[in-house]
């Protein structure tokens, strides 16, 4: 089935697009090369044909320090997964992150409303100093491996640029995984540094966390030494020989000079983790260049960060989504940091957290849009938000009401860009840019630099119709490797296997008439009644406009020798799954989707189980319901939840 065009809902004015980095980066290049790009179009389509310039100028434009060495830029030209840029180069990820010593504020840290601080880019450079030298003097070398369980505070990010800084390798993990999610992540990549706080603060309460790390300390036989930095002052110290506290590091290796190791752009910078629902989590390894150049591109061009911007994103320091804000002190900008809940004292909390530091792009999740869309929050005539330009959204599909609920009740003049891609690419494949109109339910485009294309299963593109997402050409956060996976059997499997040489990514997508792309889920979630393919995101879309239903979780249950669509559904309090309401929400589905979308069994639950980062854990739940276990359950943030799905009597009539 074709889809049909989607309303326009926010177009750039001409001072917005010849503010825009993106429209000064449009520009160089038709001057340079004599040509005459005039749309992002344009502009996207040149990036991907003309990949080697393409990347050289993104080096350029942002002035990257390091050595970009001599042609071939990228050696083999389109070859998946084998591609390597900037083969002769050498570079460090911290040293582009400091260029300033300035009195400038670079952070801003709140967590919830406990703790508000700064650090200025003078004061984050000696923190990294002195961070990194002791690094060096207990013995840490280039490759180690440095891991944080830590929350989304700035010590975090000193910890990270120290790592880098000397060419080590920083993974981090936030303080709401238990021991076991930990141990999980951490003992695969056997770090000799862990670096540990005491506690931190949701939801109004104080969370203390010396047990945990006591236990996780104890199950890392790697550990050769513990950074420990209090958040709660519990007066809590780890009392053994190998632990140091932070404030010590800082204040007895603060004259030492910092030194940064230039690396190959191929060196590994991260270690971050697939949501390990389905198994042990896969270790995916990131490069020093990759994530280098990539957010330029994202970050820099895409999102218009700009010297003395102020940025934010909602995360922890467990989702990708930490990794990308961080990057923005490559363009000077100042990072936000918020650790908490976003919903404490009310759900004002994050826009307040806006407002008061005038912050200009703001990124969340799409869930969280969804609940402020559902509990009818309406900020627009509350908060003045003059500086806000951009509101992002990624971790899921973001359902066409949403754009309507931003525009209604946040901001009327705001561009808002739905983004997507993921830890693997520790980026994104599509997303916003400040050149192109925004259309209801609709991503805007492609990344620069990337060549996303839409498949079917026999391998053919297509264009208005729904398949899986593909890029076709090599690009450069494509990751390393997997840690451990020594003949590169899962990487090739994780990506390669569906389509051979072109990258797939397991999501189910279509381009639209306007350019755009709208995503329906994840593949391996797709729904099959009958032999059709139905995305997951296109039954939620339906059933979260129902009022009296705040989520749904739907899987495909094997029954007589088919397919049959079950939907469990999270109701407002004291309300029941009645005769009429089961009704309603089939007559939403029918209406506004399809026939074959109404799920044969609804059934209530009080909870649905997610991934740390918000999303809904659907094949854990399908795998539940066919009588196999689940293969992680560290890997869910709510795993008590589990039990509402097992033996239920319904699913056998």
């Amino acid at each position: 089935m074709k889809h049909k065009l989607n309303p326009l809902i926010w177009s750039p004015n001409e001072d917005r697009i010849k503010s825009s980095s993106m429209f000064r980066f449009k520009k160089q290049i038709n001057k340079k090369y004599k040509i005459n790009l005039i749309d992002f179009k344009d502009l996207h389509n040149w990036s991907i044909n003309n990949r080697e310039i393409f990347w050289e100028e993104v080096f350029d434009f942002f002035r990257i320090i390091g050595n970009k060495g001599n042609r071939p830029f990228i050696y083999p030209k389109n070859k998946l997964p084998d591609s390597k840029f900037f083969p002769n180069g050498k570079f460090n990820y911290a040293e582009n992150m400091l260029r300033t010593k300035s009195d400038e504020i670079a952070i801003i840290f709140k967590s919830e409303n406990m703790i508000r601080r700064t650090l200025t880019w003078k004061q984050l450079y000696e923190q990294v100093s002195a961070i990194a030298n002791f690094f060096i003097q207990i013995g840490i070398k280039k490759g180690d491996r440095i891991a944080a369980y830590l929350p989304n505070m700035p010590e975090t990010v000193v910890v990270m640029l120290a790592t880098s800084s000397i060419g080590a390798i920083f993974s981090s993990a936030s303080p709401d995984f238990g021991c076991q999610g930990v141990l999980d992540r951490f003992g695969q990549i056997e770090p000799k540094v862990l670096v540990v706080t005491d506690g931190y603060y949701y939801n109004g309460k104080e969370i203390n966390l010396t047990d945990k790390v006591e236990e996780v300390v104890s199950g890392l036989t790697s550990i050769e030494k513990i950074l420990y930095i209090p958040l709660i002052n519990s007066d809590y110290f780890f009392n053994n020989s190998i632990t140091t506290h932070y404030k010590y590091v800082t204040e007895n290796y603060k004259n030492y000079k910092l030194k940064f190791e230039q690396v190959d752009f191929e060196h590994p910078l991260y270690i971050m983790y697939s949501s390990g629902t389905t198994g042990m989590p896969k270790c995916i390894v990131h490069s020093v260049g990759g994530v280098l150049l990539k957010h330029l591109v994202e970050l820099g061009l895409h999102s218009n960060f700009k010297e003395n911007d102020k940025v934010f994103y909602f995360t922890t320091c467990g989702w990708m989504m930490w990794n990308w804000l961080v990057s923005g002190l490559l363009l000077g900008s100042t990072i936000c940091l918020y650790d908490g809940s976003p919903f404490y004292p009310n759900a004002n909390i994050l826009w307040d957290f806006a407002d008061e530091e005038e912050i200009s792009f703001f990124g969340t999740s799409a869930k969280y849009i969804d609940a402020l869309s559902k509990e009818k929050i309406s900020i627009i005539d509350t908060h003045d938000l003059t500086n806000l330009e951009t509101i992002g959204s990624t971790g899921s599909p973001l359902v066409h009401e949403s754009f309507d609920y931003i525009y209604d009740n946040i901001k009327k003049d705001v561009q808002l860009a739905s983004l997507s891609g993921g830890t693997d690419i520790v980026g994104c494949f599509v997303g916003g840019n400040p050149l192109s109109s925004v259309y209801r339910g609709e991503i805007q485009g492609p990344i620069l630099g990337m060549d996303v294309n839409v498949f079917n299963d026999t391998g053919k593109k297509i264009v208005n119709e729904k398949g899986e997402l593909v890029c076709l050409k090599s690009f450069p956060t494509m990751p390393i490797m997997f840690w451990n996976d020594a003949e590169g059997k899962k990487y090739h499997d994780a990506y390669f296997n569906k389509f051979s040489g072109v990258w797939c990514h397991g999501d189910y997508i279509l381009e639209t008439p306007n350019k755009g792309y709208i995503i329906y889920g994840r593949s391996d979630a797709t729904l099959n009644p009958g032999g059709v393919r139905i995305g997951t995101a296109e039954i939620y879309r339906q059933v979260e406009q129902v009022d009296d239903v705040l989520e749904g979780l739907v899987i495909g249950q094997e029954w007589k020798s088919d397919i049959r669509v079950i939907l469990f559904v999270r109701l407002n309090e004291n309300i029941k799954l009645s005769f009429d309401l089961e009704n309603k929400i089939k007559k939403k589905i029918r209406e506004g989707a399809s026939p074959r979308h109404v799920p044969a069994k609804i059934i209530s639950v009080n909870d649905i189980p997610r991934t740390k980062s918000g999303k809904i854990a659907e094949l854990a739940v399908r795998d539940l319901i066919h009588g196999k276990s689940v293969k992680n359950i560290n890997a869910l943030a709510n795993p008590e939840c589990l039990k509402n799905f097992s033996d239920l009597l319904e699913l056998k009539s």
